[in-house]
């Protein structure tokens, strides 16, 4: 995934990590193959969190960030992402509802210049990835 990310320009500012021991691990896994190093925050309140939990999470950061990548669990981050797209490729919306694997991907936008405006239903589903879907093994 991580060489997804960094193939694909999709760069994140911030990373949110949850405390948990295989999140830490998927992030260091993920971050060298990245062209920099980003600003990096251990986040306790996504451990576990329901989807609305992840929302406040989100609607906190700071306008200076504009790509967040947040690294936690299920069943609350597959909630979130169902939560917060609006609209967007349907053939990814109908992969990301069918199955949301360990370390699925699912890449939104939102029409907003800052993360307080970030609402349900209000992003656009640019793609859902998964290691299967990029030849790497079956997902999880």
């Amino acid at each position: 995934m991580g060489r997804y990310l960094a193939d694909e320009l999709l760069l994140p500012d911030l990373v949110l990590v949850s405390p948990a021991r295989r999140t830490a691990e998927t992030w260091e896994l993920v971050a060298p193959m990245l062209p920099e190093r980003p600003a990096v925050h251990v986040e306790p309140r996504i451990y576990e969190a329901a989807a609305r939990r992840l929302l406040e999470v989100v609607t906190e950061q700071d306008a200076g960030v504009k790509t967040l990548l947040m690294i936690g669990h299920n069943p609350g981050f597959e909630e979130l992402a169902a939560l917060l797209t609006g609209h967007g490729d349907r053939y990814a919306s109908v992969r990301m509802a069918r199955k949301y694997p360990t370390c699925g991907l699912a890449v939104l936008d939102f029409p907003v210049e800052d993360w307080r405006d970030v609402a349900a239903r209000g992003g656009r589903l640019d793609r859902f990835v998964t290691p299967e879907s990029l030849g790497e093994g079956p997902d999880e």
